[in-house]
């Protein structure tokens, strides 16, 4: 008989360790004064675990993912690296996360883990002690995928709601329903049924391993903006990042990545004093377009990145080079 595979499952709080009063309690829980559980808790709280996997919760944090930043970042490559070197018989690591910044920690994650093992990002748009909540069986289907042998080499995945997706294409789409994540350009990754793990495709972005960031250990990165264009936008905001010191700036511009003339010009200005810019979309859905105009300013595109992802490559890729085309060669690959 094959032995099951070995899963660590490592928590750092969110909706899905949430507790409210009642099990109608689903919406405005943290309210609720309870208790985020921990990793131990969790899996205690799921005994049905043991059927699917040699589950190891590990204790780490238990905070909402709005609180989430780069210092939470660093310790969970810390906790991933200890985890490998404790047990080189690991099959899979599980993440729990709050759905706030989870698409953000797992896009990090999978630009920065210098391995090939599977890491699997779960959350939950219920609360653990919420009716029907979600939680349960999403982190029952995250355990199984980081189990799969199939699921490795993709780079961090995202399991919620019976669905695989990879942690590049994946964002949040809605603030309550169940089917919040999703992946708008490419569809998912493949399923996790109750009788089996199907892949329809693998991912074509995935960093080697060799070529992925090492930023373990990096108390800062450098300081990246996201500026938001909405009719009349007058750039104000681009010279109070610039005057806060960012090293480079995201703009969540209209699609298919144009900003208003005054951002374009408050934008070209912080070119000038050294900053790198890179052009979104706030559809996130589809590329930016390489306009020649823009080009010959010197702006960058995010190609279909939305701009909380771009903003996280464009950390990373600062910490590598400033020269404006390698960045874009970065965003052309990751």
């Amino acid at each position: 008989m094959s032995r099951l595979p070995k899963v660590a499952v490592i928590g750092t709080g969110g909706t899905i360790a949430s507790q409210g009063l009642d099990p109608l309690d689903v919406q405005d829980y943290a309210s609720s004064g309870r208790p985020i559980l921990n990793a131990e808790e969790l899996v205690a709280g799921l005994p049905v675990l043991k059927q699917v996997a040699e589950v190891i919760p590990v204790l780490h944090s238990a905070i909402p993912s709005t609180a989430v930043g780069w210092s939470d970042w660093q310790a969970l490559l810390a906790r991933i690296a200890a985890l490998q070197a404790a047990h080189l018989d690991l099959d899979g690591i599980v993440i729990t996360h709050g759905t706030a910044t989870l698409e953000e920690t797992a896009y990090f994650l999978s630009l920065t883990v210098p391995s090939d093992i599977p890491i699997v990002v779960t959350g939950a748009q219920r609360p653990f002690t919420g009716l029907s909540t979600d939680g349960h069986m999403n982190l029952v289907k995250a355990v199984r995928v980081a189990g799969h042998p199939d699921s490795r080499g993709m780079g961090a995945l995202v399991v919620l709601n019976d669905e695989i997706q990879a942690a590049r294409e994946v964002t949040k789409t809605s603030t309550g329903r169940m089917q919040t994540f999703r992946s708008p350009d490419v569809g998912v990754l493949g399923h996790a049924d109750a009788d089996r793990i199907t892949y329809w495709r693998r991912p074509m972005r995935v960093l080697p391993v060799a070529d992925r960031f090492d930023v373990a250990g990096l108390a800062a990165p450098p300081r990246v903006d996201v500026i938001y264009s909405v009719a009349g936008g007058d750039g104000v905001a681009v010279k109070a990042f610039l005057g806060a010191g960012a090293q480079g700036i995201v703009a969540a511009a209209f699609a298919p990545g144009f900003t208003t003339p005054a951002e374009r010009v408050a934008l070209a200005e912080a070119m000038e004093a050294g900053c790198t810019v890179v052009l979104s979309s706030r559809a996130m859905s589809g590329r930016t377009f390489p306009a020649k105009r823009y080009q010959a300013e010197g702006f960058l595109n995010a190609d279909n990145l939305t701009p909380q992802k771009a903003r996280v490559l464009l950390m990373l890729a600062l910490t590598r080079t400033l020269d404006r085309a390698a960045i874009q060669a970065i965003f052309d690959a990751c």
